[in-house]
């Protein structure tokens, strides 16, 4: 398989809805077709080259946790990852190869899910100020990245600049209703539970992460991307010490590079230097192998 990164995506016949960070999403009128790039953005700007085959890692290990929660958490998932494609889609198959994901459209949720087990991130930086995150009071005398005493529901909005927006569940109540703010509570605690459960025995800590949630006909599914190096916070369990930043299996090597440059982090962003592609693609694959026990 090539390790030359899928940058963009166009397939002709087929109507192109949006094309975001990494996902390209297609319409295919009662379904969308979600096609994930190798395309890496950091501090809101896209790098010009991309990780190779981080679209399939981040798409197989969605698939992982899908699998392993459908039948006790309802998900917007049509095909499974062996499932064959649509004849109409048969001719893009060798593009679309483990990278895509045929779903149900949802009213999406105007909040994002966030479940928080330890303090790193925004949430250290406001228990600094106020001994808060988001409001929740927490026990005084914690550290950055300390475990918290009970994982945390801390939802979120987008601002028009696209950054996230920590809010209260109050907030949340006020933009969903108070149903389906607690159900959305509810079933994001559950799952970052037992996820973090299953990764912990295969040496990750998922520090925090975001879900994100649709109603089909008023029901609750689980939507998007779910527990990914992209959508999460993943430290190794090895050498974990509270009282400082981890290292982690994300993009970290990208924005620890970006951070040595003497760069605005505003559009056009840097090319990065193949090393940190490498060491990127490698940390991507990690997570890969110890939450799935198999190769991509």
């Amino acid at each position: 398989m090539s390790l030359e990164p899928l940058l963009t995506l166009d397939l002709p016949g087929i109507h192109k809805l949006k094309s975001g960070k990494v996902r390209e999403v297609f319409d295919l009128g009662d379904s969308l077709l979600f096609v994930a790039t190798d395309r890496i953005s950091a501090f809101d700007c896209t790098m010009p080259n991309g990780i190779p085959r981080k679209g399939e890692i981040l798409t197989q290990i969605s698939h992982f946790w899908f699998d392993l929660t459908g039948d006790w958490l309802p998900n917007h998932r049509i095909l499974g990852r062996d499932d064959p494609l649509p004849s109409s889609l048969a001719a893009f198959a060798s593009q679309l190869a483990g990278r895509s994901m045929i779903v149900r459209k949802t009213n999406p949720l105007p909040i994002e899910c966030v479940v928080r087990g330890y303090l790193a991130g925004s949430g250290w930086k406001e228990y600094r100020q106020s001994g808060t995150v988001c409001g929740i009071p927490l026990p005084v005398g914690l550290f950055e990245s300390s475990e918290l005493p009970e994982p945390i529901f801390t939802p979120a909005t987008k601002a028009e600049n696209g950054h996230d927006e920590n809010i209260s569940f109050g907030q949340a109540i006020e933009l969903t209703g108070s149903l389906i703010a607690e159900q959305a509570r509810e079933m994001s605690l559950r799952l970052y539970k037992f996820a973090r459960q299953h990764a912990r025995e295969r040496g990750i800590i998922i520090a925090d992460t975001k879900f994100e949630f649709g109603l089909i006909e008023g029901k609750l599914i689980l939507i998007d991307e779910v527990l990914t190096p992209d959508s999460s916070r993943f430290w190794p369990v090895e050498g974990y010490t509270p009282g400082g930043s981890q290292p982690s299996f994300d993009k970290q090597s990208v924005r620890d590079y970006l951070e040595s440059l003497n760069w605005d982090k505003a559009p056009p962003a840097p090319a990065l230097p193949q090393v940190v592609v490498d060491r990127t693609h490698s940390k991507y694959l990690d997570a890969f192998r110890r939450l799935t026990g198999t190769e991509l």
